[in-house]
């Protein structure tokens, strides 16, 4: 069995990668940002009837970061993010920077937290969680899709730069999955965003009608398929570097890439991320 640590354990694929993985007998370091996190992951694991170690990790602070580095680590899953939603010509520097800080410079300095140990046993494995939108760019959330490129490009050179260690690197591409995450992502454009009064005149602000409203962005799959897929990732001895998740997801980014290629100035743009779960 594996000693595997989890950041960003206490909700959406990271809570459900945890029990999961725990119940199979696996060693789960779970790291949750907030300590009342801690109690009710605890509650859900004893529910559960699994074991796991639950841990306060926030990835952009080092002392929690120097905690969790204390424990022998077989499998690191960097799983914990945020997104910041709204046009990039607009949105408030600080939450610019935010974004990047979390879903990059956290899960970078985790990533390098752990190579130490795991090259000098020659063994080991990270798992990353990207998104869909670290291979495709996403309107009006595109900052959060380029703090996923930038994800993309880092793990591409670890890849590289460490195939002589014995350290095995993987990314997951989630589609349009319903934990919750988008939803909240979405919405932290209400908090300084109107579309009554931005620069864009896209079509695609459409998509911001029904944030804020009672029901969750339509279109999302059951998050039990990526967590599936996130324990295959962690378990297989042979898993391939890139798993987008779905399939279909998968075949519309290619499309979507192939489209970007070939584009002129005046083509029409045309990007509804529901299609990628379905079509």
């Amino acid at each position: 069995m594996k000693r595997i640590l989890i950041t960003g354990a206490a909700s959406g694929f990271g809570k459900g990668l945890a029990l999961a993985l725990a119940a199979k007998g696996h060693h789960v370091i779970a790291g949750v940002q907030y300590p009342q996190q801690r109690t009710d992951l605890l509650a859900e694991a004893r529910a559960a009837d699994v074991q796991m170690r639950i841990i306060k990790l926030d990835i952009t602070r080092a002392d929690d970061r120097a905690r969790a580095f204390a424990h022998d680590i077989d499998i690191l899953v960097n799983n914990a993010g945020q997104m910041q939603a709204g046009p990039v010509a607009e949105m408030p520097m600080d939450r610019v920077r935010e974004n990047f800080e979390v879903n990059v410079f956290g899960t970078l300095a985790m990533i390098q937290g752990v190579v130490p140990q795991m090259a000098e046993r020659g063994a080991g494995k990270i798992v990353t969680v990207t998104s869909m939108g670290g291979l495709i760019t996403v309107p009006f959330a595109a900052v959060y899709t380029a703090t996923k490129h930038a994800l993309e490009g880092l793990i591409e050179g670890l890849r590289t730069e460490l195939a002589e260690t014995g350290i095995e690197f993987c990314t997951a591409n989630p589609g349009i999955f319903g934990t919750g995450f988008n939803d909240r992502g979405a919405e932290t454009a209400l908090e300084w965003f109107d579309p009554k009064t931005s620069l864009s005149r896209s079509p695609l602000l459409a998509q911001f009608d029904f944030i804020g409203g009672d029901a969750p962005i339509p279109g999302q799959l059951d998050p039990q398929i990526m967590v599936d897929a996130l324990v295959d990732i962690c378990e297989s001895d042979n898993a391939r570097f890139r798993n987008v998740v779905p399939a279909e997801t998968e075949a519309w980014i290619k499309m979507m890439q192939k489209q970007a290629w070939i584009a002129h100035k005046n083509d029409p743009i045309y990007l509804d991320p529901t299609v990628a779960a379905h079509d």
